[in-house]
C-alpha cells in the first residue's frame, strides 16, 4: 500500500517523473542545466558536472569552485559503482597549534571557521574535471557554457539566500570582494534580486579555455594563494599544485533485501548509513505508524548507538585504522540492537554538539534509462565558507579547516594534506542489480539520520520519493535531546517525553534537518524528489 503524506501541495510541485532521466538538485536552474545536457545527447555524468558547475553559481553559499565534495557514479558500462573524493585537504603547514583557543577550548575569533586560517585546498574543479574526462562524453567548454552564461545573467535571490546573507553579512563585510559580491556593495539584496557574478564567469572561461591547469598551477591558483596568504593564512602554491583526485571503492551494505552504496572515510556517512540500517534491520520498523512514538523512538536509540562509534573511530583513513568492516557488520549491529529497550530512552552523553554541527553543503541525484547513475554531495562548508573571495576570481573560498578536531591526538585532528571528517554520504539503492533509488542531503552531522530516514521509508513503508523526502524528520546524534519538526503528532511527541526523551522542536520545514533530493525508479518511470526545506527542484524527461 503506498503510504502519502498529508498537506503536500506545496511539496508535490518539486515532484517529477520522466522516461529517460531525472535530474534533482537545489536550485531549479541548475536542475534545467542539466536536463539541457541530457537532451543534447550528454550521459549522466556529463550532467551531474555541468550540475556541479551551476549550482556552484546559483546556490554559491554551500558550494563552488572554492570547495570540495564526493561523487558516487554507476554507469551502464561499469561492472560496481566508483567513488571519486575531491574532498579539500588541509595544507602543508597547517598545524593543531595554527589557531588560538579560549580557556574552554574553543577557536578565538571562530579563526579555524571564517577567514584566511579556515582555508583547505579546493578540490572541486579537480574532481568535476576528473569525472568529466573518465565517465563523459561532452567537453570542459560544453559543460562549464551553462554556468557562464548564468553567473553573467545572474541568479534570482530567494528567501532562503536572504537569511544566510543576513546571518553572515558581518562576515562577508570584511572581505571586499565579498561584500562587492554579496552584499550589493552596501545596499544589500533581497528577494527577487538578480545577483551576478562577472567576476566567476570571466574565471569559468579561463577554465573553459586553457583547463584545470590555470587554476591549480596558473593565474587562478596565484590569485587564491595570494589572497589567503595576506590574511594570515597558511595556502601555499605547492599546496595547489599538489591537489588530486582519489579513486575509491564506495562502502557497500545490505538492509532488507537492498543493496546500500555510499561514501567511505574520510565520510563517516556511508559506514554509519549502513550501521544504523543494520541495527534498524533487526526490529519490524515497518509496522510502526511512520513519525509515530514507537518509531521515532527506535529510530532514535538506533542514532545514538551509530553516532557513538562515529565520534570514537571515524577519521581519514589515510593516517587512522578505522574498523570500517566490524562497523558494517551484521553480527555487531545485531549486538548494539540488544541494548536498546523498546519502552525506555537510553542514556547516551552529557553533552550537546547541535550546536557545533552546520546545516550547509548541497546534494543533487541524476539517474537515466540506461543505468547510468550519478549522486553528488559537495560543500564550501559553512555558507559563504571563509567568507572571503579570491581578488579578482569571483570564487567563494571554503572554511573546510573548521571540520577538523582542535584538539591535539584526536582522531580527526589537523594533520598535512589530511581531510577533515565529513557526513557527506552521495548514495545509491539497488534491488536485484537494478537501480532502485538515488539520494543524498547537506546538514553536517544530520546527514546520517535524513539519509536513514528516507531510505527507511522508501523501504519499510513503500512511500513515494518526494512525500519520504517531505515527510517530518528527526534528528538524534549522541546527546539526549531527539529534535524533531514541528509538523509531528502532539500527542505522540508526548509519548516520547514519557519514555525518557529530552526534547526540542524544531521548525516545521526547518533546513537543519537536512535537503535530501532524489530519484526513484518504479514502474517504468524515473519520479524525483525535491526537499521542501530548500529551494529545490526535480525534472524529468
Amino acid at each position: 500500500m503506498m503510504i502519502r503524506v498529508n498537506n503536500m501541495s506545496m511539496e508535490m510541485k518539486r515532484r517529477s517523473t520522466g522516461k529517460k532521466a531525472m535530474v534533482s538538485s537545489g536550485k531549479e536552474q541548475a536542475t534545467a542545466i542539466g536536463i539541457g545536457i541530457l537532451e543534447k545527447g550528454g550521459n549522466a555524468i556529463d550532467a551531474a558536472v555541468a550540475v556541479g558547475f551551476a549550482i556552484g553559481v546559483a546556490e554559491p553559499a554551500t558550494s563552488g569552485l572554492g570547495g570540495g565534495g564526493f561523487m558516487t557514479i554507476k554507469s551502464a558500462d561499469l561492472d560496481d559503482a566508483v567513488f571519486l573524493d575531491f574532498r579539500e585537504f588541509a595544507p602543508e603547514n597547517a598545524t593543531p597549534d595554527m589557531w588560538n583557543l579560549d580557556e574552554k577550548g574553543k577557536v578565538v575569533n571562530k579563526e579555524n571557521a571564517i577567514g584566511a586560517k579556515s582555508v583547505s585546498v579546493p578540490g572541486e574543479l579537480a574532481g568535476m574535471v576528473y569525472a568529466l574526462e573518465k565517465y563523459g562524453t561532452m567537453t570542459l567548454e560544453e559543460v562549464l557554457e551553462p554556468s557562464i552564461k548564468l553567473a553573467e545573467e545572474g541568479v534570482l535571490v530567494t528567501d532562503m539566500t536572504v537569511g544566510m546573507l543576513e546571518t553572515y553579512s558581518k562576515y562577508l563585510k570584511d572581505c571586499p570582494e565579498a561584500k562587492k559580491i554579496y552584499l550589493n556593495g552596501d545596499k544589500g539584496f533581497k528577494a527577487g534580486d538578480v545577483l551576478k557574478n562577472q567576476d566567476l564567469a570571466n574565471t569559468m572561461k579561463k577554465i573553459s579555455k586553457e583547463g584545470m591547469d590555470i587554476f591549480y598551477k596558473g593565474e587562478i591558483a596565484e590569485a587564491i594563494v595570494d589572497t589567503v596568504e595576506k590574511n594570515g593564512g597558511v595556502l601555499t602554491r605547492k599546496d595547489m599544485n599538489d591537489y588530486y583526485v582519489e579513486l575509491k571503492e564506495p562502502v557497500v551494505g545490505t538492509y532488507r533485501g537492498y543493496t546500500i552504496i555510499s561514501s567511505p572515510p574520510p565520510s563517516s556517512g556511508g559506514t554509519h548509513i549502513i550501521e544504523t540500517l543494520n541495527i534498524l534491520e533487526n526490529f519490524d520498523i515497518g509496522s510502526y505508524e511512520v513519525n509515530s512514538s514507537q518509531y521515532l523512538h527506535l529510530m532514535s536509540e538506533a542514532f545514538k548507538l551509530s553516532y557513538e562509534d562515529r565520534a570514537k573511530y571515524m577519521a581519514d583513513t589515510n593516517f587512522v585504522d578505522v574498523p570500517l568492516k566490524g562497523l558494517r557488520s551484521k553480527e555487531y549491529a545485531r549486538k548494539l540492537a540488544e541494548k536498546i529497550d523498546l519502552d525506555q530512552a537510553r542514556n547516551s552523553s552529557s553533552y550537546d554538539p547541535w550546536t557545533y554541527e552546520h546545516d550547509e553543503t548541497t546534494h543533487y541525484s541524476i539517474g537515466d534509462d540506461e543505468g547510468n547513475l550519478v549522486s553528488v554531495t559537495k560543500t564550501v562548508n559553512h555558507f559563504f565558507g571563509a567568507c572571503m573571495v579570491a581578488e579578482g576570481t569571483g570564487i567563494l573560498l571554503n572554511d573546510t579547516m573548521a571540520d577538523f578536531a582542535t584538539r591535539k591526538y584526536d582522531v580527526n585532528s589537523v594533520d598535512r594534506r589530511k581531510k577533515p571528517l565529513s557526513t557527506m554520504s552521495p548514495t545509491m539503492i539497488f534491488k536485484d542489480g537494478k537501480p532502485f533509488a538515488v539520494l543524498g542531503s547537506p546538514g553536517g552531522a544530520r546527514i546520517i539520520n535524513a539519509v536513514v530516514q528516507v531510505i527507511s521509508k522508501l523501504i519499510d513503508h513503500n512511500m513515494d520519493i518526494q512525500d519520504a523526502i517531505a515527510s517530518p524528520r528527526m534528528h538524534q546524534n549522541t546527546s539526549d535531546i531527539l529534535y524533531y519538526e514541528d509538523r509531528m503528532d502532539a500527542g505522540e511527541i508526548e509519548k516520547l517525553g514519557n519514555m525518557g526523551h529530552e526534547l526540542f522542536k524544531r521548525l516545521p520545514y526547518d533546513k537543519k534537518m537536512g535537503g535530501v533530493h532524489g530519484i526513484k525508479y518504479e514502474d517504468g518511470e524515473i519520479v524525483g524528489g525535491a526537499d521542501p526545506r530548500r529551494d529545490g527542484t526535480s525534472q524529468g524527461i
